[in-house]
């Protein structure tokens, strides 16, 4: 079924004019297994909503698959894979929201205006492969992926409908059910029915089926007839006439008859990467675009909803306050058009607060105990951070206890290892957020394990505040599609906000003229988004840079280094991760490269110091943290900011004897910030979950590290961006990162 405005229907007399809070505005499709309708919700996103008929889910064992595939599909995050916004499989009629995109799929465009050219499949490729790496890193096989579930946008493909088809009926079936997906774009493996066999090569398959589509405008099995189909998918090869040179290769290695012939999605992606992207729309041919952009259009014209609740205040409130901030200069709207431009195995996770230090659990907590909770990588690759946001909780915690006599309430602190591992973190979470005197809770500590935890705290209503994980949909979510945050507060700013401040940096220095901008993949989620911000804020300073992208698993950084220089770049510029940022810094070297070099926040900490060595010399770093010792001897900052600063130093040095690393002071802060409302309210009333994280988004709060405050979506107000320069072999802090360009280049 195409989902688009072009395709929209008017709703049937039989039709709900409402589904879960969802405007019905029209029909996108309908089959046999129900129906797929256009919804916006209250806060005017829109959504594909699809609704099984309630014969359907009356079916054996069909409301657990469908329960079971829904929760491993809010388990994919990528940028070219749509969200499942919503989903309710115990209603009479099970339904699922997803977000809506309005283009055509990639079948219909092709259908209308031909094969695409190399380029546009080779970036079509990357994405779904990337879309695909998520799923199967999720444990979830697609099982049809086929050019009616690749919708186009302007900014990149979208992979839609992945591990939910078998659970939904949106799959294309032989009368008996056995044959899964669509025939023509089969693996073999589906095509014999071996279900034993069909695992994430049988989309590696598909895939090469639709590269192969994409390109010459027909399927490489051909069409007709059901049996010949499947046959010539089992025994045939593949008729790739018209497949351009440079593609040719992956697409026969793909359409490997053995699944263990085949590349992995990951792999895929890496040989598809784009190096030189140009503007968001242009990597599609110019008739696409214009049936993007009339769809698009169209979105717009669609009708309102009449408002359905009263009492409330759609204007947002004043962004700036004047308020003195360590944070630096507020961004009003600038921010918002920023951020919305940037596009489970449980092994020993807990900590011995758990037990009584025998191994036993603990006694039941008095009444008026409550817990603050703490998840963090703490024996993982961010336990540096882990362990020092750890420790800044503690002595918060230890502090409250005994400063405030009298007090209404005592506090504990329950400590939540979930080791940096994405699939843990969700039953790790799930156990944290079971104990009912859990009022709030610091994490987590990277993005991965905090997209996979978030649901448990969403579910139980728990406020998590991070001090280190940047990813842009903890809190841009109602503008997304996705349903509005209620749940994150994040102490500092987006990866997309950060990647700005980064590329402004640059700025600073006013020899930069050619900045080269690494992106490597990694950590996609990171670097993606930092190069997005990076993308705005050059264009903002007049700047243009030279872009590399490279895969995750490259080494040869001589190789990709030099090939920049040789661009030439006179400044360098590392979205990615602390390891290649090592590698980045001896190819830099080897070179005789003289220009400045700059990294993110993956970069900052005494690992990079130690293992890049004299390499890291001159390197300038951007981070969320502050050094608080060289806060308290600062002597632009106010006395009485020194003291607050001071006075942290003074209970750590005393609670570890030894001096606070990055983070340890942030996330002290926040946990006070916490602390300070409940006693500030605990005289009110009775302390609950409910409606502190709102509470909280109200606040304004100056701790040791400076001030804090958040706008309507949990967003830090301001840059909280620090700029570092490595001297010596030690972090020497230089200043705010800006928030906007210097020495703005004209012409």
């Amino acid at each position: 079924m195409t989902t688009n405005p072009g395709a929209l229907q008017p709703l049937l007399p039989s039709d709900p004019s409402t589904i879960a809070g969802h405007r019905l505005l029209g029909r996108l499709g309908a089959g046999g297994m129900g129906v797929v309708y256009l919804g916006r919700t209250d806060t005017g996103a829109l959504a594909a909503v699809k609704v099984t008929h309630a014969d359907q889910a009356d079916q054996a064992d069909f409301r657990a698959r469908f329960r079971r595939e829904v929760e491993a599909a809010r388990r994919v995050t990528s940028p070219w894979a749509v969200p499942v916004t919503g989903a309710d499989p115990d209603a009479p009629e099970p339904w699922m929201a997803t977000a809506f995109v309005p283009g055509p799929s990639l079948g219909e465009a092709v259908r209308a205006h031909g094969p695409l050219p190399e380029r546009s499949v080779r970036i079509l490729g990357g994405a779904v492969a990337r879309a695909l790496a998520a799923v199967h890193a999720a444990g979830i096989v697609h099982r049809d992926v086929k050019p009616g579930n690749v919708l186009l946008a302007a900014d990149g493909p979208r992979l839609i409908d992945f591990g939910i088809a078998r659970a939904t009926g949106e799959t294309g079936l032989t009368s008996t059910d056995v044959v899964v997906g669509t025939p023509g774009f089969l693996a073999p493996e589906q095509a014999e029915a071996r279900s034993g066999d069909i695992g994430p090569a049988a989309d590696v398959f598909a895939l090469g089926c639709l590269l192969a589509f994409a390109a010459t405008g027909r399927p490489p099995f051909g069409t007709g007839a059901l049996d010949a189909l499947l046959y010539r998918t089992v025994h045939d090869e593949p008729d790739l006439d018209g497949v351009p040179e440079g593609l040719l290769g992956l697409v026969r290695e793909c359409l490997a008859k053995e699944p263990a012939g085949r590349p992995t999605a990951e792999e895929i992606a890496g040989r598809l990467t784009e190096d030189t992207p140009g503007a968001p729309a242009d990597w599609l041919p110019a008739p696409v675009v214009a049936t993007i952009a009339a769809r698009s259009a169209a979105v717009l014209a669609l009708p309102d909803i009449d408002p359905t609740a009263s009492g409330t205040d759609p204007a947002d409130p004043s962004a700036a306050t004047g308020r003195p901030s360590r944070r630096g200069v507020l961004l009003g709207a600038g921010a918002a058009v920023l951020a919305a431009g940037g596009a489970l195995a449980l092994v020993r996770p807990w900590r011995d607060d758990d037990t009584d230090g025998k191994g036993k659990a603990p006694a039941p907590k008095a009444a008026n105990t409550w817990t603050i909770g703490v998840l963090a990588d703490l024996s993982g690759p961010a336990g540096e951070i882990g362990r020092a946001q750890e420790r800044g909780a503690r002595l918060a915690v230890e502090r409250f206890n005994a400063v405030h006599k009298g007090r209404p309430f005592t506090l504990e602190l329950k400590v939540a290892d979930d080791r940096g591992d994405r699939d843990g973190a969700f039953a790790v979470a799930r156990r944290l957020t079971a104990d009912p005197s859990l009022i709030a809770v610091l994490g987590p500590t990277s993005d991965d394990t905090g997209i996979a935890a978030l649901p448990a705290f969403e579910e139980a209503g728990v406020p998590l505040v991070t001090t280190s994980a940047g990813y842009n949909l903890f809190t841009l979510r109602g503008e997304t599609g996705l349903p509005p945050n209620a749940t994150v507060l994040r102490a500092i700013p987006s990866h997309f906000m950060a990647g700005a401040f980064l590329a402004w940096s640059t700025t600073l220095l006013p020899q930069v003229r050619r900045p080269g901008v690494l992106q490597e993949r990694t950590d996609e989620q990171y670097s993606w988004q930092y190069v997005s911000g990076a993308r705005f804020a050059f264009r903002q300073a007049g700047l243009t840079p030279h872009y590399r992208v490279v895969p995750g698993r490259a080494t040869d950084y001589r190789r990709i280094i030099g090939e920049m220089i040789d661009a030439g770049i006179d400044t360098y510029v590392h979205c990615g991760v602390r390891s290649t940022a090592v590698l980045a810094a001896r190819a830099l070297n080897r070179l005789g490269f003289t220009g400045p070099r700059f990294a993110g926040q993956h970069v900052l900490g005494s690992r990079f110091l130690k293992e890049a060595g004299s390499d890291a010399e001159g390197w300038f770093v951007c981070a969320p943290v502050i050094d608080p010792v060289q806060r308290a001897a600062d002597p632009k900052q106010k006395p009485a900011d020194r003291k607050l600063t001071q006075g942290f130093l003074d209970a750590y040095r005393k609670r570890y004897r030894t001096t606070p690393d990055f983070y340890t002071g942030e996330s002290f802060d926040v946990v006070n910030m916490v602390t300070s409302l409940l006693a500030a309210n605990a005289l009110k009333g009775p302390l609950s979950r409910k409606g502190l994280w709102e509470k909280l988004t109200e606040q304004q709060y100056t701790g040791a590290m400076g001030g804090y405050q958040f706008d309507k979506r949990g967003d830090l107000r301001g840059v909280g961006t620090f700029l570092y320069g490595v001297r010596n072999g030690a972090y020497t802090f230089i200043g705010n990162a800006p928030a906007e360009p210097r020495n703005k280049k004209k012409g």
